[in-house]
């Protein structure tokens, strides 16, 4: 049977009346003492806070921060499983990516004349290739999901030439421990680890979802990886240096995980 409004209320009122009391002491007394934990609390964290911001600094961050990167990149090395390959999706579950990040490719270029640069370690020019010759070494798709920093994930179609491919034209620096890679013009730079780029699902991508990138997504070459966060997958890439020493990279430099690895 529904409760009327009438009966509702004296219930609600008999609840009340039942219900134990505390005296205006006890009150507060609990008050007082939920207002210093509180208290106790926010100083604490400014004190943390303020002692984090004067610890010495590692590459522009917090000694104890960087060091908290170099942990997780120290683990996520020990455990990456050369050939272990991330999943991949149906076609149907696929769509353009989402435009995110202009840095070094906020100008439109002649796409014409692009060609990319292979230095050595050096930053000697050991060679260079037009987007001609990179489409010549055999295509590979991949339906994979495209993670990024800020938290959002997207499924895409990306379809290139393997790294490992490109490698072989270059067999005395297969053995670097790091491949850095820049925009024309090196306002965006990004360096990622060997086991990485030598994965057969690290791409240099020039179609998203079977058409020619564009040049907000790119163009007309770009880097695509399952293993790695969008931060390093460089856009629209210029210049390609084999190296053993970790190259400079743009998010690192500002307080991101060098490794930035999935």
């Amino acid at each position: 049977m529904t409760e009327s409004s009438e009966d509702r209320e004296a219930r609600l009122r008999a609840e009340v009346e039942d219900a134990p009391a505390i005296s205006a002491d006890t009150y507060r007394g609990i008050s007082r003492r939920s207002f210093l934990t509180a208290g106790a609390a926010v100083a604490g964290g400014m004190l943390g806070f303020y002692g984090l911001q004067k610890r010495p600094e590692i590459d522009n961050i917090p000694d104890i921060t960087r060091r908290a990167h170099q942990l997780n990149e120290r683990i996520w090395s020990a455990t990456f499983r050369e050939g272990h390959l991330a999943p991949t999706f149906a076609p149907s579950e696929s769509s353009i990516l989402r435009v995110n990040g202009r840095i070094g490719i906020r100008s439109e270029i002649d796409l014409d004349s692009w060609s990319l640069e292979v230095q050595a370690p050096d930053g000697s020019l050991i060679g260079t290739h037009t987007l001609a010759e990179i489409q010549a070494l055999p295509k590979h798709e991949m339906i994979i999901e495209h993670k990024c920093v800020e938290g959002w994930s997207q499924i895409t179609t990306w379809a290139g030439a393997r790294f490992s491919d490109l490698q072989s034209w270059y067999p005395e620096h297969a053995d670097t421990a790091y491949i850095a890679m820049e925009t024309p013009g090196g306002d965006y730079y990004v360096g990622n680890d060997r086991a990485t780029m030598d994965h057969p699902q690290t791409l240099l991508v020039y179609e998203m979802v079977g058409e020619p990138l564009d040049q907000e997504h790119g163009a007309p070459l770009r880097l695509a990886t399952p293993l790695k966060y969008g931060i390093k997958q460089l856009k629209r890439i210029g210049v390609i240096r084999f190296t053993d020493e970790p190259p400079a990279d743009y998010w690192a430099e500002r307080g991101y995980d060098y490794y930035a690895a999935l």
